[in-house]
């Protein structure tokens, strides 16, 4: 029986994600690996997640290595599996058959001509580049190249040589598909294009701006031909504070987070409004409800309750804007998302049908949620179908925030810390537990009247909770 050979590739992850973080192999080279097999661990913008191999067979190589971000359709690993013709293997590395593997996206469609790409935080090591499979040479994606056609040798004046190599860099033109290495070339005084590029048909990637970057050659050795070195070079000044600054680049989660909250500030006419409130009978109550049950609940469940039944009271806050359509779609499902900071940054975990559930049962979900926070590892549905979020910074100490509505609700609660404060009761002044509040909306969607009653009912069920027994 003939062996041939099996491209693994990144499926399609959804929801528009197109890339992922290579987190680590399952597997080594020689390994054998059977259908379904967990093989490699990805990160997307929405998950941490392990993925399956399709094939059977021995592990001949590996496309990729740890910290590395790849591309939907991108080969991950290739596999030698027996029974396959070699013709059959070949087309399968030119991804011309079906895989017939069971997620979206293996084998129906060619491999993206994007290059691994290495995460450096600091840029204090070059990254190395991936090695590429070798075992079809059609498998290697052509590459759209800005050098004009030329006879194979090189012209006699500008001959390859050590000696010669700062003129050699100067003339050569390699291609750079990426907007972001050139920028990256850019800040550092290079010209990307007079590198030499390690990617497939020669283009420069950001590994080897970095290696060039570490190297000390800076704007010195890669400026453009007919440019004076010491137009191109910064003071010494600038290269020493250069030296000391640390790089990190805006991918994964933080990428995520950075585009969605500033397309919230630049689309949402947001209001904010505030409110002190007394939060003793709140504490007061929770110690008695734990003593007469025997159960602990946390002071976030019980306000997610007031919220819930708020969200019923004043639905227009349950909505979102659906501006394709101009419409405000208010929902009939109450799905409570919850601000949570994770080692992998900030997220928004969805409690579903929280409309329906009853303060044991919130409190068990929001209980489940804030465990898995500190992982950061969500399933993908864990994060979606949101209609309202609550976020408790009270935790970090402080006392309030204007919050940033979560694209596409409408509006968002804020919970500052509890803390000691001189407080008029009964015309005495005393001191109480107070905690602020701070609501932020879309003024699209509504005016003033229903934000404010909906934020002094919330408050009013924290000074007085037994007020929440006529809404239940």
């Amino acid at each position: 029986m003939n062996t041939g050979t099996r491209e693994f590739i990144l499926p399609d992850l959804g929801e528009g994600l197109t890339e992922a973080e290579l987190i680590s192999w399952k597997v080594e080279i020689g390994d054998e690996v059977h259908v379904d097999q967990m093989v490699v661990e990805v990160e997307s913008a929405k998950s941490v997640v392990e993925l399956p191999c399709p094939y059977a067979g021995q592990v001949v190589s590996l496309h990729a290595n740890a910290g590395d971000t790849v591309s939907a359709g991108q080969a991950l690993l290739t596999v030698a599996e027996a029974g396959v013709e070699a013709g059959a293997g070949a087309e399968s590395a030119d991804g011309g058959g079906s895989s017939g593997a069971n997620l979206i996206g293996y084998g129906t469609s060619e491999p993206k001509t994007r290059s691994a790409k290495k995460r450096s935080f600091g840029g204090k090591h070059a990254a190395t580049p991936v090695a590429t499979s070798t075992a079809a040479p059609t498998a290697a994606p052509a590459v759209p190249t800005v050098i004009p056609d030329a006879p194979s040798q090189p012209p006699a004046e500008t001959p390859a040589s050590p000696s010669n190599s700062s003129t050699t860099a100067n003339d050569r033109v390699s291609p750079v598909s990426s907007p972001l290495v050139r920028k990256l070339a850019k800040d550092h005084g290079i010209s990307a294009k007079s590198l030499p590029g390690t990617g497939p048909g020669g283009v420069v990637t950001r590994a080897d701006v970095m290696a060039a970057i570490e190297s000390g050659a800076g704007a010195a050795a890669h400026v453009p031909a007919g440019t004076s070195p010491a137009k191109a070079s910064s003071p010494a000044a600038s290269s020493d504070q250069s030296d000391r600054d640390t790089r990190t680049p805006i991918t994964g989660l933080r990428k995520v987070v950075s585009e969605r909250l500033t397309k919230s500030r630049q689309e949402i006419p947001e209001a904010t409004i505030w409110l002190d409130v007394d939060a003793t009978e709140l504490l007061a109550t929770k110690k008695a409800l734990e003593a007469r049950t025997g159960e602990k609940y946390s002071l976030l469940s019980l306000v997610a309750r007031f919220v819930v039944a708020g969200l019923k009271k004043y639905p227009i806050i349950n909505s979102s804007i659906d501006t394709a359509a101009g419409e405000i779609v208010t929902h009939g499902d109450i799905n409570l998302g919850l601000a949570a900071q994770t080692p992998r940054g900030l997220m928004v975990p969805v409690v579903h049908g929280a409309g329906e559930m009853s303060l044991r049962q919130l409190r068990d979900s929001v209980s489940e949620t804030v465990g898995k926070a500190a992982s950061g590892k969500f399933d993908p549905s864990e994060l979606t179908g949101g209609t309202f979020t609550l976020n408790n910074y009270g935790v970090f100490g402080v006392d309030g925030s204007a919050p940033i509505i979560n694209l596409p609700e409408v509006a968002m609660l804020g919970l500052g810390r509890i803390k000691d404060r001189p407080w008029v009761v009964d015309g005495e002044l005393t001191v109480r537990k107070v905690m602020y509040l701070s609501f932020v909306f879309d003024h699209r969607a509504c005016d003033g009247q229903e934000p404010s009653e909906f934020l002094t009912f919330v408050a009013d069920c924290i000074e007085n909770p037994i007020s929440l027994l006529p809404e239940l």
